[in-house]
């Protein structure tokens, strides 16, 4: 067993090249992290990292152990998810990252999910920080847009498109726009990304064919939640996903407007560590999302 303690040790901290991150992901100290690899470095008379204040880097021995260890590992991690799927139902910790407006498609469905999975304990993350899944030790995550990470599995859930709306207030002291074109007379409330700092842009079918296009603004915000209170407030129209204002659009207090101008579709997929074996907890998770159209 402190074979197995060191070499999971040396693992994470190969794979975050920290033995703080490492000590986190494996719910230990990092000093007893870096005991646990000096134990091993010890037993095998070679230096598998160069440590400095600074950095931590693999050697060319440590690179060497570190395709057999995960191997091992991996092997590890089926054998005990086989053994799990025979001798119980799905159980343990799930740490899951979505989107802050992830809750409007999330909440209606947690009863559901708890009464099926008993055993599972959910740890959500609501952020729309685009979060490092390996590094910050999530199991699988919700997101919409293009996958870029190599090391990410993907399995696409449900879809979305993007609408433009306003309070009847606004429309009643501004009038509704009459053309994509006439944006740029309006109050618009833009959404910057908070990863990038870019301003999103209006993707619309105009006149001389399709745009991407950012009309003049009053107001930009990096919270979709905060620009659809601004919207209603009668502050501007607002360009956002049509799941977060179907309760407003539904209740009169936002109206969509230029109906079919928009054109941009969005895609929710479910992530996780490709290297990761799929546990049953994850497993069940993303097929729930998969069955009730998330």
């Amino acid at each position: 067993m402190d074979s197995l303690t060191s070499l999971t040790s040396f693992v994470r901290t190969a794979e975050t090249l920290s033995f703080v991150q490492a000590a986190r992901l494996l719910g230990i100290s990092a000093s007893a992290v870096g005991k646990n690899v000096a134990r091993l470095e010890q037993k095998l008379g070679v230096r598998l990292f160069n440590r400095s204040t600074r950095s931590v880097s693999l050697t060319a021995e440590g690179a060497v152990l570190l395709v057999r260890c995960q191997q091992i590992l991996e092997q590890l991690q089926d054998a005990e998810a086989e053994l799990t799927r025979h001798i119980a139902q799905p159980s343990g910790k799930l740490r899951v990252s979505l989107p802050v407006t992830g809750y409007r498609l999330l909440l209606s469905l947690l009863p559901s999910f708890t009464r099926r999975y008993p055993a599972i304990e959910l740890e959500l993350d609501f952020s729309d920080r685009l979060v490092n899944i390996i590094d910050e030790g999530f199991d699988v995550a919700i997101r919409s847009g293009e996958i870029a990470d190599s090391r990410l599995t993907s399995k696409k859930l449900g879809s979305f498109r993007f609408v433009l709306c306003a309070s009847p207030a606004y429309l009643l002291e501004y009038g509704s726009p009459a053309s994509p074109e006439d944006l740029n007379n309006h109050k618009c409330i833009l959404y910057r990304f908070p990863s990038t700092g870019l301003l999103q842009p209006w993707e619309m079918q105009c006149a001389d064919g399709i745009s991407n296009f950012t009309p003049v603004s009053v107001l930009t915000a990096n919270n979709i939640e905060a620009i659809i209170r601004m919207s209603t407030a009668g502050m501007g129209i607002s360009y956002v996903p049509d799941f977060v204002v179907s309760d407003a659009l539904e209740k009169g207090e936002l109206r969509e407007v230029l109906s079919g101008s928009c054109i941009r579709q969005g895609q929710f997929s479910a992530l996780w560590a490709t290297r990761r074996h799929l546990s049953p907890r994850i497993r069940c998770f993303i097929d729930f999302m998969s069955e009730n159209g998330i």
